[in-house]
């Protein structure tokens, strides 16, 4: 295999038969030791958190399948810590999607004026660009479509299905007793198509989950889904 790309939480490999190896790292994001998935740089490491990361994210995927939604996911390797994924075409140099279920975090940061820690959001999505200089800007529908990134049919495509994805994760956390704050996804296009499918992982590191009001680490997370 041919390595790629290296990135902040996993390794990215073209395999010879034309789909990617990806390999998960303990490295998680936030910023001065702690945690945030909405960050964009690395902050920590936390032992075994690649294999738990792969773990969560295998589960979540599989639950997908069944349910017939697209994603990248063909098969992993928990031991290893490394999944194989097929191609995917990405929107411009990448794109963030987050669904907000509760105000915390980037969304308090920005919005504190009107918004009270811990408010109930109905499932808001918003998209941001990968760009680590300009701190990972969020980025409107329309500027998307004016840009050139993706297409007005495009974003309402990625929105459903960000709001049906993220909607499957907290109801399989609800059955733990589980409240999912938000969480962070990422789409491409599909190598053989149109179609839009989801992309990276699904796990403890890229979204906030809370028990009675309490945080909810990603190798913790993933101990109480297992």
């Amino acid at each position: 295999m041919e390595f790629v790309y290296e990135g902040k939480t996993k390794d990215v490999y073209a395999l010879e038969d034309g789909n990617y190896l990806l390999k998960f790292k303990d490295d998680v994001t936030g910023e001065d030791g702690v945690f945030d998935p909405g960050a964009n740089t690395v902050g920590l490491q936390i032992e075994g958190a690649g294999k738990a990361g792969l773990r969560l994210t295998t589960y979540f995927f599989e639950i997908l399948k069944d349910r017939g939604i697209p994603t990248h996911y063909i098969d992993a390797n928990i031991d290893e810590a490394e999944m194989i994924v097929k191609p995917a075409k990405m929107f411009g140099k990448g794109l963030e999607v987050i669904c907000r279920y509760k105000a915390v975090g980037s969304f308090l940061r920005r919005y504190g004026m009107y918004a009270k820690e811990g408010q109930e959001l109905d499932a808001f999505v918003e998209v941001t660009l990968k760009d680590d200089d300009r701190q990972d800007p969020p980025i409107s529908a329309d500027a998307l479509h004016m840009l050139g990134i993706l297409s007005l049919d495009e974003y309402v495509e990625l929105k459903s299905l960000t709001q049906k994805i993220s909607g499957i994760v907290k109801e399989e956390l609800a059955k733990k007793g589980i409240d999912l704050y938000d969480i962070k996804l990422e789409f491409g296009r599909m190598d053989e198509g149109n179609g839009i499918m989801l992309i990276d992982e699904i796990s403890g590191g890229n979204m906030r989950a809370y028990k009675n009001g309490v945080y909810i680490e990603p190798l913790k997370l993933e101990k109480m889904l297992s």
